[in-house]
């Protein structure tokens, strides 16, 4: 079978597709856990909460897919990285799920009994399901950028050593706090575009400024510590790009400001963290000038330039270890098959416009705000 890209391209093509597939969910679902996040504090009453909670109803099931896709791409792609991730970030994970499962359980049952303690329980459920998850996945990529606690044998068998209470060090808990101010803000975003004008989406901004200073102080924070602390691995030696997938025979060790090489070979890459702080910038000019659409073009940058300014550092490397750096797995060394890589593009290729064209024609139907007149009078309503 003739594939018309090489060995090198198609992992290439693959680390993008999954930068565009984590930037996707963040997009999507990130302003659904930002509003669950902010729930407690922008809403008082139980109309107040119910037009917050409508606000992203109609849409949080369908954004779930981007987090399927991505799971179903480190599957596929990158199936050394899946093996030990998902494995040894068990506890971790199962932490994620259980608190994305009291989402829907929350949405459907907080609207089945009147009373106001029965409701206050299940948005604080609500909560719990936004702001956890949000935190554990910014936890999970300060301990990628850290290393994972893993090694592999001769025989490419993973053992990791961590724990999920060593999940959690200075350093990963200011990366969490950022995940968490960062989808706050895009939470915020949000319900200034779908929130009818009122007190709901006046405290929503008062929180995306404080969301958005927080942003801008803890990735400043966080770069400093990247450069100032032992964070960051380099490869030794050479590594072909198009060789077989083994991470054995590639060396790598660790190194302070390592993360930072890239943007001294590739200068245009520093537009990602240039992104990472003009959006939060932006966003917070947008609510003190009371300019909705542009707060969540401002959330939005925020997100983009975050997330690329993490995968541009780490490239070529996906997950370094911090016990046996010679086990790190990176971009060259730790992807599937040359023909698998070509399967799965052709399949992404023909869906993944599919999901993008489905998530727009979604938004278009439900686009407009939501009213405490709507919350009020429609029976379908949460």
């Amino acid at each position: 079978m003739a594939i018309p890209f090489d060995y090198e391209t198609l992992r290439l093509i693959w680390w993008l597709l999954l930068g565009v597939l984590l930037i996707g969910f963040t997009l999507t679902d990130g302003y659904d856990l930002g509003v669950a996040a902010l729930l407690p504090f922008i809403a008082r009453t139980d109309e107040e909460r119910r037009l917050a909670i409508n606000s992203i109803a109609p849409t949080w099931e369908g954004h779930q897919v981007w987090l399927i896709l991505g799971g179903g791409a480190i599957f596929a792609a990158w199936p050394f990285v899946y093996a030990i991730s998902f494995s040894g970030f068990y506890l971790a994970i199962f932490l994620v799920l259980a608190a994305l499962i009291l989402r829907p359980v929350a949405f459907k049952y907080r609207s089945k009994h009147d009373d106001p303690a029965w409701r206050s329980r299940w948005d604080w459920a609500l909560f719990v399901g936004g702001f956890v998850p949000a935190l554990v996945f910014g936890v999970a990529v300060g301990n990628v950028l850290l290393g994972a606690p893993f090694r592999l044998n001769s025989d490419l068998r993973a053992f990791y050593e961590g724990s999920l209470l060593g999940l959690f060090s200075p350093f990963t808990l200011l990366t969490g706090l950022l995940s968490v101010a960062m989808v706050v803000l895009h939470g915020a975003g949000w319900l200034a575009l779908k929130a009818e004008d009122g007190v709901v989406m006046d405290r929503a901004r008062r929180w995306g400024k404080i969301a958005a200073l927080l942003v801008i102080a803890l990735f400043a924070i966080g770069g400093v510590m990247v450069a100032m602390m032992n964070i960051g691995y380099r490869l030794e030696g050479e590594l072909d790009p198009a060789g077989p997938s083994n991470p054995l025979w590639a060396t790598s060790v660790p190194a302070a400001g390592a993360w930072l090489d890239n943007y001294g070979r590739h200068p245009w890459m520093l537009l990602a963290p240039i992104l990472g702080f003009l959006g939060p910038i932006l966003a917070y000019v947008a609510i003190a000038g009371r300019k909705q659409s542009l707060l969540f073009i401002g959330s939005a940058l925020a997100v983009v330039g975050i997330i690329s300014t993490v995968g541009l550092s780490m490239f070529p490397f996906i997950l370094p270890s911090s016990i046996d750096p010679h086990s790190s797995l990176m971009v060259w060394n730790a992807s599937s098959s040359h023909l698998t890589l070509w399967i799965m593009l052709v399949v992404t290729l023909i869906f993944l416009p599919i999901v993008l064209a489905y998530t727009a024609w979604v938004l278009k139907i439900l686009f407009g705000r939501v009213t405490l007149d709507d919350v009020r009078t429609n029976p379908d309503f949460y």
